[in-house]
């Protein structure tokens, strides 16, 4: 079976060779990466080379030609190959200025063996060849050495066994040139037989290290990909912890605010008992300054706290409702710190404020459609009633109610959200209502 080119085995490592080279060829073609181009022309050149054994007459003179020239070349690509995925252009700088040289020498070869066998004839190929290869041979070997000693890992160890693979029983089968055929034949085998055998071994060390190579391309992309998550993640919240600064300095500012009209009124008790409240209030909020989130249980705490001191310096008060919605667990659902209370704070001071009699402020929150929706309802003066009183809220909107929309559309990544104010007066029926919509998850 190992005397015919023809029997199974022969054809098997001829089919596989092929097989490999069209693999690699078209997955060049996809990435562009010369690592493939390389490995597919060093299959395609080998392939060439074996296929000899199994042709017509009439491809016997293109071998005579090309026999040799056909291992140079393969050769030549195995270098490039070497080169590529050891990256010896990075970690051994002197010696792949001699893997350039060698290559180009591979090159010129091809061409002079074909120039002997068209002047000289195939005897002067063999004879240039017997002396051409030990010296490839030992300077193969010897940069095996190199490799091994410099590129200390898996990659260059994987590299060196397989090639070294072929190269020991490549150079069992040139020992036919010295002792010849016969021996071999006797011994049931024929000389290229370890040429196919350490070929084919070769090659499928070599995919296993390219497979390793593309693995390791793609978790390195994976890693790259985490690391850019983080990083967004990190900016989103330096964004939404520059917001929240920007606010609550602005909610502390209108606080203060209230206890000098007090002391200016001289209305001591009023002033002392809004400070108790205030300084409650603060710590609350100073507690959770630190996190970019909070429990939406946590901020109607908040909020009610805040409540209770605006309506001790709103002339004559208001009213304040609060409906939940039952499904809702306000512990799971994250919001950011202080979100509502601008909308809150808005609906009075631009709202009840400017309204005679009754002032009620209702804040609904509800599942609607797999959403959060926050309903803040006043019946107040209305927002185009507000616009005509103060001119100024056209060109801007109110700073406190505009810097938590852009948190709560920072912290949801501007997906799901929606945020809407709308008039609702009619008739005798005053009123503003601003609906606040994000994903429950």
């Amino acid at each position: 079976m190992l005397l015919d080119f023809h029997s199974e085995i022969y054809s098997w490592i001829r089919g596989g060779l092929f097989v490999l080279f069209l693999y690699h060829f078209l997955i060049f073609f996809q990435n562009k990466s010369k690592l493939y181009l390389y490995y597919s022309l060093y299959l395609l050149a080998i392939t060439l080379y074996f296929v000899q054994h199994v042709v017509s007459e009439d491809f016997i003179g293109f071998y005579k030609y090309f026999n040799f020239s056909l291992q140079f070349l393969a050769y030549a690509a195995y270098i490039s190959f070497a080169r590529d995925l050891l990256d010896t252009r990075t970690h051994l700088i002197k010696w792949d200025k001699y893997f350039e040289i060698e290559v180009n020498i591979l090159l010129i070869l091809a061409v002079v063996f074909v120039l002997i066998q068209f002047f000289l004839g195939g005897n002067y190929q063999i004879q240039a060849f017997t002396i051409i290869a030990p010296i490839l041979t030992i300077f193969t070997l010897a940069s095996y050495y190199v490799i091994v000693s410099n590129i200390k890992d898996n990659l260059s160890y994987y590299f060196v066994a397989g090639s070294l693979i072929y190269v020991i029983l490549a150079n069992i089968s040139f020992l036919e040139i010295f002792i010849g055929a016969e021996i071999f034949r006797n011994s049931g085998v024929q000389p290229m037989f370890f040429v196919y055998l350490g070929a084919i071994l070769q090659s499928i060390i070599f995919s296993i290290l390219i497979g390793f190579i593309i693995k390791k391309i793609e978790q390195k992309s994976k890693n790259a990909e985490v690391r850019l998550a983080v990083k967004l993640k990190e900016m989103e919240e330096l964004k939404m912890t520059a917001l929240q600064s920007q606010m609550n300095p602005h909610f502390l500012f209108n606080s203060l605010n209230s206890i000098n009209n007090f002391v200016l009124k001289n209305d001591i008790e009023k002033a002392s008992d809004y400070i108790t409240k205030f300084s409650k209030l603060i710590r609350v909020i100073l507690n959770s300054s630190s996190n970019t989130t909070s429990s939406l249980s946590e901020e109607l705490i908040i909020l009610a706290l805040y409540v209770k001191l605006e309506q001790m310096r709103v002339t004559g008060g208001f009213k304040y409702k609060v409906n939940i919605d039952e499904n809702l667990n306000l512990e799971t659902i994250k919001v950011p710190p202080l979100f509502l209370q601008p909308f809150i704070e808005n609906a009075i001071w631009h709202g009840i404020m400017k309204k005679e009699g009754d002032k009620i402020i209702e804040l609904t929150i509800k599942e609607d459609n797999g959403d959060v929706l926050c309903i803040v309802l006043d019946n107040g003066v209305g927002i185009d009633s507000t616009k005509k009183i103060t001119p100024l809220s056209l060109k801007r909107k109110f700073f406190g109610a505009k810097a938590t929309e852009n948190r709560i559309r920072i912290l949801h990544q501007n997906k799901g959200v929606e945020i809407e104010t709308e008039d609702i007066s009619s008739g005798t029926i005053t009123g503003t209502k601003v609906s606040i919509r994000f994903p429950l998850n």
